[in-house]
């Protein structure tokens, strides 16, 4: 992990959950971690918990729904720290739950608005910069529900597999010119969003034992990895943390 030290990562929703367990995560391995999240509190205090800890941090408001607000991020951290390695793209909503036929229609736009769009700005972005220093990582946090439907997450289901066509097709464009793009499906991880799908009883994830989810650093551990050479067969797709044989390769299991 030594190829983490000494760089530069935008996380966005880094407030809480994978997010936050990131940018502690790259923290620890030597990276300045740029915390961009729209409840500016809770990555503020994270920053300021990475600080302490003898590691380098900056907090900043970010709705990754405008696209304004992510170029903003971008601009400033190659203004503030020098340049713009690692991207990691994994602010996310699972709402609203609930039939297609009784959706919001306002309220599914928002949603796609963060979960898809989202992931296009980032990569909007960052790819000219990260073309123009000569590379760069970008890291999409993705789901099994890209490629598998599921009751009541209509919402969720297809941005999830619009935000999958896009680290595709920026692999495609973008690899020749030093830009690694990939994705990771962590599967269920104990975070806030779990707490959300089991109330709703939608599902069979809702009737999950919340005993088998994930530890929000696994997923952390998981990203760094996939920012190494050594996850350099994935790029332009999606890597399953449940795989077995992948935990053991990242060094998660025995």
């Amino acid at each position: 992990m030594h190829e983490i030290s000494g760089k530069v990562a935008i996380i966005t929703g880094a407030s809480r959950g994978i997010g936050a367990a990131t940018a502690r995560e790259f923290a620890e391995l030597g990276a300045t971690v740029v915390l961009a999240a729209r409840t500016l509190d809770q990555s503020e205090a994270i920053a300021a918990e990475i600080w302490a800890a003898g590691g380098k941090a900056q907090a900043v408001a970010c709705d990754v729904a405008r696209y304004e607000d992510v170029a903003n991020v971008v601009a400033s951290c190659r203004e503030i720290h020098g340049s713009l390695d690692i991207l990691v793209n994994n602010a996310g909503v699972i709402e609203p739950i609930g039939p297609l036929a009784e959706s919001d229609p306002e309220l599914w736009g928002q949603a796609t608005d963060i979960n898809f769009k989202g992931v296009y700005h980032g990569l909007r972005a960052a790819i000219p910069v990260m073309v123009e220093q000569g590379g760069g990582v970008i890291v999409n946090i993705s789901s099994g529900a890209a490629v598998s439907a599921l009751e009541g997450w209509s919402q969720y289901c297809a941005s999830k597999a619009a935000a999958l066509s896009l680290t595709r097709s920026a692999h495609e464009e973008y690899r020749e010119r030093g830009i690694r793009v990939l994705g990771l499906s962590p599967g269920t991880v104990a975070t806030e969003m779990q707490v959300i799908i089991k109330a709703s009883g939608i599902n069979p994830v809702s009737q999950l034992d919340p005993s088998i989810h994930l530890p929000a650093a696994w997923p952390a551990k998981a990203i760094a990895w996939l920012c190494t050479v050594d996850a350099a067969e994935f790029d332009g797709g999606d890597v399953y943390l449940r795989d077995e044989a992948i935990q053991k390769r990242m060094g998660l299991t025995a």
